[in-house]
C-alpha cells in the first residue's frame, strides 16, 4: 500500500534575515561611532584642536558668497587667557558652570517655558554644550543634532573636566567673521594678546558672543550696557579649579 508523504517545506526566512542583516550594520554603526567619539574625545583633551565644523561651514559660506575672509584662530593654553575673560564668558553664558555637569536643566526649563509664553530669552545651553556643538557638530536646530550634542557633553564633562572644557571653548568659539578664539579676537578688537585684557575689554568680547558676526565690542549703546553688566558679574565670578 502506497503512502503518501507530504512534504513540509521550510518557512521563508528571507525577510527575517534582511531585518538581522540591517540590526547587524546599524549595531556595528553604534559600535564604530562610540570607539571613534570617545578617541578624538580623550585626543582633544591633550592636543588642541586645530579645526571646527564651523570654521569649514563658514569657508565654505563666504567663499559662495564672494567674500574673501582670512580664518583667524590662534590656540593659547588657558594660563595665557586672561582671567577676566574666563570669568567674562562663565558670567555673560553659562553663570552655573562649576555647578553642573553638563547639562543644566533648570536654564532648560526656564528657556522652554519662556519660549511657550512667547517670550525672547536667552537659551538653555551651557558652555560645556556649546563647546560640545562648536568641536564635533554642525549649526542646526535638529533632535537628532541634539542628541548628538547632549551625548558629547556628558562625555566631555566625564573625559576633560571643567578647566579643560572652558580652554576648548575659549580657543574654538567664534568672536567675530573669520575669528576664532580669544587670542585671534583680541588681536583684532584690541590689538593686544589675550593674556592682558582688562575687565572692561574682556566684557567687551563677551557681550557680543550671541552673535559676534553682527556686533562689535566698540559698536551699539546695546552692546555698552551689556558690557558693563558683565564687568560687573566679573567681579563677583569665582573661577574654581
Amino acid at each position: 500500500m502506497a503512502i503518501n508523504k507530504t512534504t513540509i517545506k521550510p518557512k521563508s526566512t528571507g525577510k527575517k534575515g534582511f531585518f538581522s542583516h540591517i540590526m547587524r550594520f546599524f549595531w556595528k554603526l553604534f559600535i564604530w561611532f562610540n570607539i571613534v567619539s570617545l578617541f578624538f574625545v580623550v585626543l582633544y583633551k591633550f592636543v588642541p584642536v586645530p579645526y571646527t565644523p564651523l570654521m569649514v561651514i563658514r569657508y565654505f559660506e563666504n567663499k559662495s558668497a564672494g567674500k574673501n575672509i582670512e580664518t583667524k584662530h590662534h590656540w593659547v593654553p588657558i594660563e595665557d587667557i586672561s582671567k577676566n575673560l574666563q570669568k567674562a564668558v562663565i558670567a555673560s553664558e553659562d553663570g552655573r558652570f562649576f555647578e553642573h555637569y553638563g547639562l543644566d536643566f533648570s536654564a532648560m526649563q526656564k528657556a522652554a517655558v519662556g519660549n511657550f509664553k512667547g517670550k525672547k530669552l536667552k537659551g538653555g545651553s551651557t558652555i560645556t554644550q556649546q563647546t560640545a556643538k562648536n568641536v564635533f557638530l554642525w549649526q542646526g536646530r535638529s533632535y537628532f543634532r541634539k542628541a548628538l550634542e547632549a551625548y558629547y557633553t556628558v562625555l566631555i564633562e566625564l573625559v576633560w573636566g571643567k578647566q579643560r572644557i572652558l580652554e576648548v571653548y575659549l580657543n574654538s568659539i567664534e568672536m567675530g567673521d573669520g575669528i576664532y578664539g580669544a587670542e585671534a579676537a583680541t588681536q583684532h578688537w584690541y590689538k593686544r594678546d589675550c593674556k592682558s585684557l582688562t575687565r572692561m575689554q574682556a566684557a567687551g568680547i563677551a557681550a557680543i558672543l550671541p552673535n559676534p558676526r553682527r556686533f562689535s565690542p566698540n559698536g551699539s549703546a546695546y552692546i555698552s550696557r551689556k558690557q558693563s553688566k558683565i564687568a560687573r558679574y566679573i567681579l563677583m565670578t569665582k573661577l574654581k579649579y
